[in-house]
This record gives structure tokens, sequence and C-alpha cells, in this order.
């Protein structure tokens, strides 16, 4: 049985990643910072899928080498998601710029010096968005310019960590030369497998139906479901196609938060507001709310991207839009 390094495993993605390998035949490690939590990441996954003996966990940290290489000794693939996330602006960008640099660099070292065939690495289509400061058709050639004025650091962070893959795979040395996929999801949707009303999105449905969010950014974009992002994980394993390429995981369409406040007004969410703030005071209020501050290049764009290759290459259709944001609503509903 091949086994698979999910690097951080207790996040909202790399819990579904690892129901799904499980799911599909593979063997489990998944690293975590804090070996405590992995009896409640084991109840979590058995909910979904017994695990048979094929589920174990190391403690690893994107800022140091300890336990990499022993990690990566018996793996054949791995998914490398764990990158810092924070909601609100840091004092210093470099809190979440560096780990996420670092981390991704030490994945791909110790996965090569340990003979692994593939990684595939989680980015974002936020490190497709050219300057971010305008509309944007978004394909595989896109890039962030992480220079550009009002940048947020996780922006920054997720550009310059994928940009630091692609530089050590074209790169590298040696015969057995590591293989790379990216995928790179837009805003992630759908239900939470832990017990916890941790991440943003979580949140900000539950600001949206209980009435906490009375205005709404003016931004359109494909909109992603976390079991789609999971599955295409997991496919691009060992999909022949699938190497060297980057790979949007989203809705054919873009979507507005208005849209998606009108799905749950729609369906009995009698607080949701679908009131969109103008985008001029969304910008002046930037300046004073960590929150908005990230959204500030965003806020009145439209990023449209091209989901054709991902469709084709892995004979995959999203999950509409509509089902993952329902899905959030329902699972929010029942944690709080």
């Amino acid at each position: 049985m091949k086994k698979v390094l999910v690097t951080g495993v207790s996040g909202y993605v790399g819990l579904h990643a690892a129901v799904e390998l499980l799911k599909n035949g593979y063997a489990v490690k998944g690293s975590v910072r804090n070996l405590s939590k992995t009896e409640q990441l084991t109840r979590a996954i058995r909910k979904e899928v017994k695990p048979n003996g094929n589920l174990e966990f190391c403690e690893l940290n994107l800022l140091k080498d300890e336990g990499w290489m022993e990690a990566m000794q018996d793996c054949d693939y791995v998914l490398h998601i764990a990158s810092p996330y924070v909601a609100s602006e840091p004092k210093d960008e470099n809190e979440i710029i560096k780990p996420a640099i670092e981390g991704t660099q030490r994945a791909l070292e110790f996965a090569k010096n340990a003979g692994v065939k593939r990684v595939v690495l989680t980015s974002s289509m936020v490190a497709m968005f050219g300057d971010a400061d305008k509309s944007l058709n978004i394909g595989q050639d896109t890039w962030t310019n992480p220079n550009a004025k009002n940048m947020s650091a996780y922006v920054k962070s997720k550009t310059l960590a994928e940009k630091s893959a692609w530089d050590f795979i074209e790169t590298q040395k040696g015969d057995n030369k590591l293989e790379l996929v990216v995928i790179n999801p837009g805003p992630i949707w759908g239900p939470t497998l832990s017990d916890k009303l941790s991440g943003e999105s979580m949140n900000i449905v539950k600001d949206m139906i209980s009435g906490k969010m009375p205005m709404l950014a003016k931004v359109r974009i494909n909109m992603s479901d976390v079991r789609d992002i999971a599955s295409i994980h997991v496919k691009a394993l060992e999909n022949e196609k699938a190497n060297g390429q980057r790979f949007v995981v989203a809705t054919e369409n873009p979507y507005s938060f208005k849209e998606m406040a009108q799905i749950l007004k729609s369906n009995g969410n009698e607080k949701v507001s679908t009131l969109e703030g103008p985008n001029f005071l969304l910008k002046f209020m930037s300046k004073f709310n960590s929150d908005l501050k990230g959204m500030k290049p965003f806020i009145g764009n439209t990023y449209d991207a091209d989901v054709s290759n991902t469709m084709n290459t892995f004979n995959w259709k999203p999950i509409s839009f509509e089902k993952s944001i329902l899905d959030t609503a329902q699972c929010v509903k029942a944690l709080i």
C-alpha cells in the first residue's frame, strides 16, 4: 500500500484530504505541530472512514529540520498542505511569510532526499492575481505581484511560497527528479470535519447567518468546496498529465458575497444582510480594520479563473456553489 505524508493534517483541508486518501486505498501519515491533537483527529477521521491501521501521525515544525527526514522515509508521496494563515494583518508580515516559504522548501528538500516521487502543494488563487488592483482573467500563467500596492501578508506568503516551490523544481539536480503539482483554490467553503468552528469560512458564514455582517465587500471570484479540493489533491498524486502544472480547483464561474448571502437568505436564514458596502467606504474602513485591510486590493474587482484544464485532466465537475454554501451553513448551525 502506498503511503502519503499529509502536512497540516489537522486543518480544514488536511482532514478532508486524509479521509479522501484512506477512502482511496492509501495509507496516511499526518503531520501536526503537537502530537497531543492526534486522538481528536483520529476520532474525526473515524466518523468518515475506518483507518484499519493505515493512519499514523508525526510532529513537524515548518521552521525546524527536526523530524522531516524520518517522516519522509517510508512515504511515496507528499501532500504539503500546512501553511500559516491569519485572518487579519500581522504587525510583522514575516510572521507568516517566513514559515510559508521555509516550510515549502523543507517539504521539497526532504521529499527529494527521501526518494519521494511527487509532492502536491496547496497554494491559492491569490497567487494568481496580478497586481490585484483590477479585474482579471486567471490562468495557469498568471501570477500575483507580491510587491504591488496594498498587498496583504497572506497573499505575499502564498505567492512567494509557490514561486519558491517552482524554483526548487526547476533548479534541482540529479537523476531522480522530484515531481510537483500545485493546487490553487479560491475561497474555501463546505463542512468541517472537526468539532470546532475554526477557520475564516466557518466564521464568515456564522456572522452572516447571525446578522453580524451588515455589509458585504464587492468582490467576485471563483469559489471552492473543501471536498473538491481534497479530491483533486488525491487525484493529482498519480495522474501522469498533472505533473508540472497548476490547477485551479473552483467553480466554473465567479460568485460574489452578495450572491452567497442571497442563497443563505432564500433558504431560511432571515438575519442575513445582502447589502454591499460602497467600495470607497470599505477601502476607507480598511485603514482602521485589520480584517478589511487584507481585502483592500480586491474590493470592487472580479477574478475569473479558467478551470477547464482541471475538469479535463481529472474528469471532474465542481460541486455547485449553492450546495457548498448551504452545507457550510448546516455545519455551522450544528456546531453553534
